[in-house]
């Protein structure tokens, strides 16, 4: 199977602090990988220097054997690898379909085929289920269609690699159940997901295999029955929050 990413030896200190240490890992194209861990393990961190917004203080990272470690954030989303925000931004005071329009002139310059940014943009609204809002103030949304916009927005830049940041977050259990069907539609469409998630039930249901970074250091890596009973998992995370998920 074809690696989408590669992190080769990724750490990453703030100071004193390392937010990320010594993270060693493949992710094959084509699947959802769960990335899962308390909160301050570094998750966002690792998301950061994969998507070009931090540089990695040691190790490298790769895109389909394309070394992008450094690169910038806007680079990184014209190579194919895109990410949604964990505090959803969308431009307030321009329209949901100006919002995804952004994505598609800028992040998919040269994958549209002929197609306008508009067509692009409608057609992507239409798969997320937001057609119905495009002339709607992006901020008069409700929070779950705040954060399918964010997703359609990333989705207008044609990725190969998709990294979602708590798109389930603050959900009530039937907008969970839409989001976890529609991050099924987007990988059936051959996108490689990699989603950070605290909705655990939904994240061990979705992924076909689950990192788990706690302090900042990979502690497990398997499907999601293994990791969910490894006892440092339990220990550092799972034992925590079973009760509220």
């Amino acid at each position: 199977m074809t690696t989408a990413l590669t992190l080769d030896r990724i750490t990453k200190r703030f100071g004193g602090l390392a937010a990320v240490q010594d993270v060693t890992v493949q992710i094959a194209s084509g699947e959802i990988t769960g990335l899962i861990g308390p909160n301050g393990a570094g998750k966002t961190t690792l998301f950061s220097i994969i998507a070009g917004k931090t540089r990695p203080s040691e190790g490298r990272v790769l895109c389909f054997g394309h070394e992008i470690t450094g690169w910038s954030a806007h680079a990184v989303c014209r190579l194919g690898v895109c990410s949604t925000h964990q505090v959803v931004r969308p431009f307030g005071d321009l329209t949901v379909l100006e919002n995804v329009r952004v994505g598609a002139s800028f992040g998919a310059s040269g994958r549209l085929g002929g197609r306008t940014s508009a067509e692009e943009a409608v057609d992507t609204l239409t798969f997320v289920g937001l057609a119905h809002r495009q002339d709607s103030l992006a901020s008069a949304l409700t929070l779950a269609q705040r954060k399918r916009l964010e997703i359609a927005r990333a989705l207008a830049t044609r990725p190969s690699v998709l990294l979602l940041d708590e798109v389930l977050a603050g959900l009530t259990p039937a907008e969970i159940q839409q989001g976890t069907a529609l991050v099924r539609q987007i990988r059936a469409r051959g996108i490689t997901i990699v989603m950070i998630e605290h909705v655990m039930r939904a994240v061990m249901d979705l992924s076909d295999r689950v990192l788990v970074l706690n302090y900042g250091r990979l502690i497990a890596d398997g499907s999601p029955a293994v990791v969910a009973n490894n006892p440092q998992v339990i220990e550092a995370y799972l034992g925590e929050t079973t009760s509220e998920d």
